[in-house]
């Protein structure tokens, strides 16, 4: 194996420091928002079955 060989089998100085970047910035935003409640938003599922007004009528076939 030549000094080539070695560099092309496992990932680049700059491709790992660019994910440790990353990284950082995730945990740095999961951070900031650490101990927030969610008072200020609702349920996602408002309305989701229409009104509920009517009864469900149900029939037997006839035939």
């Amino acid at each position: 194996m030549t000094s080539d060989e070695d560099q092309t089998t496992g990932p680049s100085d700059e491709t790992k420091r660019k994910f440790r970047e990353a990284l950082e910035r995730k945990n740095k935003a999961s951070k900031q928002r650490e101990g927030e409640s969610h008072l200020d938003g609702g349920s996602g599922a408002q309305g989701t079955h229409g009104p509920v007004d009517h009864k469900r009528e149900f029939r037997r076939k006839s035939g």
